[in-house]
């Protein structure tokens, strides 16, 4: 199965694939209306004056301890998601948005492939070998996430990583550049991979 969030960010341009199952979370309502089918809406509705269509099976309190991103996430893995694309996740509340990649990195450890899609970027978290296929030329940041993580060997990019300790609270990582269209990277540890995509 396979799940998609819209989040109440900044609205994403882009196209969506509905081969999904779709929630919609609480304000992420206005821009996704007529753009996108909605399966589910679910939220504490204190980003939106209305109640949206489908009328959500549950409101929550706005005096909550997750967000309504990350009820959706838990959601969408209970149901059965095997991989999940977040759109919406970028721009407004920047607190959010940290939430947001954190959303990340639980789907990870919870086996499940999670990615971020903004209006400028793919985001997620890897571990092991992981492949950056088909953007050739475009940036790509590597943070350790969670931890230090040793790059055990890459590539593929214009700056090796070769035997590398990524250490947490370092920017070491960040812009390098996908010379292939097949670049990979070895990772001990996980890692938030940031690729840098043309503006939609």
């Amino acid at each position: 199965m396979k799940a998609v969030i819209l989040l109440n960010g900044e609205p994403y341009l882009g196209h969506i694939d509905e081969d999904a199952h779709i929630y919609c979370c609480d304000g992420a309502y206005k821009w996704a209306k007529g753009k996108v089918r909605i399966d589910e809406n679910l939220g504490d509705y204190d980003s939106l004056p209305i109640i949206p269509m489908p009328a959500p099976k549950e409101i929550y309190p706005s005096e909550k301890n997750q967000t309504d991103g990350e009820i959706a996430l838990h959601r969408a893995i209970a149901a059965g998601a095997e991989s999940i694309v977040i759109y919406g996740g970028g721009g407004a509340r920047e607190d959010h948005f940290l939430g947001n990649l954190h959303l990340l990195y639980a789907a990870h450890k919870r086996g499940v492939k999670a990615e971020m899609v903004t209006n400028y970027s793919r985001i997620f978290v890897g571990e092991g070998l992981i492949t950056v296929a088909g953007y050739r030329g475009k940036t790509v940041s590597i943070l350790p996430f969670g931890g230090d993580a040793l790059i055990k060997t890459s590539g593929g990019f214009k700056y090796p990583l070769e035997a590398l300790w990524l250490r947490y609270g370092s920017t070491r990582g960040i812009s390098n550049i996908a010379q292939d269209d097949d670049a990979y990277l070895l990772a001990e540890g996980s890692v938030l991979i940031m690729i840098d995509k043309e503006a939609v």
